[in-house]
């Protein structure tokens, strides 16, 4: 049923502006937030791997956080930039499924890894004592693998419900990405359905996920504030402090996009998706690992460890 696609196999994303001037300073920086994103995910991921005092629960799950943000940024910022740079903005019927798949099984992994990650942190601060045998390796295997599974499922119903229906006319879509609501606009079949269906998904991947979180960190203030030393709160605080940072930096800006009827899409969505899409991913990495003591520790030692080689 992929009426109208065979006339004109392409799609033109309008980017990011029209506005000449604006095209090579924003490519300047978007080049920068990638390279940056890139190096910081990757480094995280190989320095957990390389270091032994990094093998815990919580930095598994970090290094496939990393590795989502490594998947999705790439999935959407050489395109970009390439758009910026040449001012080429079309792209292929398969290039623009593709593109929009990949991020949505990604972004609704992610989703589900932070969900992983407060259950982690709970179990850690709330149940010490029971917390090497709940988050056994093979727990942690299982979580990881369920966030990509349903990140996988999710991806197809809605690719399916975006690009199932016949699209008319200009193919122009009014984004730096080919994202649900820009695409859904250029379709001339009744898209009713599918902007239901999207919505009721998007809301369970959404609001299922945060709500695990939301819990996993009441139960966790209670604990803490129950504590009787100052150090020990402090700690505690602190080691969940970089995920609730980057957890409201990515749900409050997801939120906004996709939690709002389709006719209410203007033209901040852009901003709000350069959050979630360029600059969240860039941050996790600086989020988890500049406030953290472990981390530092690691660094330290791979560091003297390559200093003495040389």
């Amino acid at each position: 049923a992929m009426g109208g696609n065979h006339t004109q196999p392409k799609f033109i994303l309008l980017g990011i502006t029209d506005t000449p001037w604006a095209q090579a300073p924003l490519f300047g920086l978007f080049l920068l937030i990638y390279i940056v994103t890139l190096v910081g995910n990757i480094g995280l991921m190989v320095l957990v791997w390389v270091a032994p005092s990094l093998h815990t629960p919580m930095y598994f799950f970090l290094t496939h956080f990393s590795l989502a943000d490594v998947c999705y940024s790439t999935v959407i910022s050489p395109k970009m930039l390439t758009d910026l740079l040449f001012g080429n903005k079309t792209i292929s019927w398969a290039g623009c499924v593709a593109q929009f798949h990949l991020f949505a099984l990604f972004v609704t992994a992610e989703c589900h890894l932070l969900a992983a990650m407060a259950y982690d942190r709970h179990v850690a601060i709330c149940h010490p004592l029971l917390y090497v045998t709940v988050v056994s390796p093979r727990t942690c295997w299982q979580l990881v693998a369920w966030s990509y599974l349903v990140g996988s499922l999710s991806a197809l119903i809605y690719t399916s419900c975006t690009f199932g229906g016949s699209f008319c006319g200009p193919r122009q879509v009014d984004h730096f990405f080919c994202d649900v609501s820009p695409v859904l606009r250029l379709a001339c079949s009744d898209t009713r359905g599918s902007e239901v269906t999207i919505f009721a998904l998007a809301t369970a991947n959404g609001l299922g996920t945060s709500a695990i979180i939301l819990l996993s960190y009441g139960r966790i203030l209670h604990t803490v504030l129950g504590m009787h030393s100052a150090p020990s709160r402090a700690r505690a605080f602190r080691t969940c402090a970089s995920h609730l940072v980057s957890v409201s930096v990515f749900y409050g800006t997801l939120f906004f996009m996709y939690l709002q009827p389709a006719s209410r899409h203007g033209s901040r969505d852009k901003v709000a998706s350069v959050f979630y899409t360029v600059l969240s991913p860039m941050l996790n990495p600086f989020i988890y690992s500049l406030r953290n003591k472990e981390v530092k520790a690691a660094l330290g030692k791979c560091r003297r460890r390559m200093l003495n080689r040389c």
